[in-house]
């Protein structure tokens, strides 16, 4: 165990024996072409049980996961994947109410890393102010992407309070 990061082996044990109960009942026989030619970016957020929240089942979607769902270089080659190679033509973004990106401070972020690690880091944080303009932006980087086949890309915000759906026009 590393100090400071708690009790981390406990967690993964706990996990593991889970997942022993898991595949007594896991699915067997999905494709890896999702069912309903769909990917979901989203956030990592905990608070958010992504197949619930959209009524999808295992083998239905790609499901991409990143701080503050947005759209890095990683999700575009992802996505890119996920059309080409396995059959995806549609994209919904979910991004989320107080989620911890919104507002943090870029400059403050990677001088606390670099502060505690001695290494800054090189790629972007990628913060931002409101959730509704993220959302838009990522459909806007999206749309705009050569290496996707579909541009057919919506997104909405997710009320981690009430667990609802607001879908969010690009256009607004």
């Amino acid at each position: 165990m590393r100090s400071g990061y708690g009790p981390v082996v406990a967690e993964i044990d706990r996990m593991l024996e889970a997942n022993q109960q898991w595949a007594q009942e896991a699915p067997q026989g999905l494709q890896a072409r999702p069912l309903r030619a769909v990917a979901v970016v989203t956030c990592m957020d905990a608070r958010m049980d992504v197949y619930r929240l959209l009524g999808l089942q295992p083998g239905d979607a790609h499901v991409l996961r990143n701080a503050g769902g947005v759209v890095t270089d990683d999700t575009l080659r992802s996505l890119t994947i996920s059309q080409h190679l396995l059959g995806t033509r549609e994209v919904v973004l979910v991004h989320h109410t107080r989620c911890g990106m919104q507002g943090a401070d870029e400059a403050a972020f990677l001088a606390r890393v670099e502060q505690a690690t001695g290494a800054r880091p090189t790629w972007p944080v990628q913060a931002f102010a409101d959730v509704d303009e993220d959302v838009r932006e990522s459909i806007r980087v999206l749309r705009a992407c050569p290496y996707l086949l579909s541009h057919d890309v919506r997104g909405a915000v997710y009320d981690v309070d009430t667990g609802r759906l607001r879908e969010v026009r690009e256009d607004a």
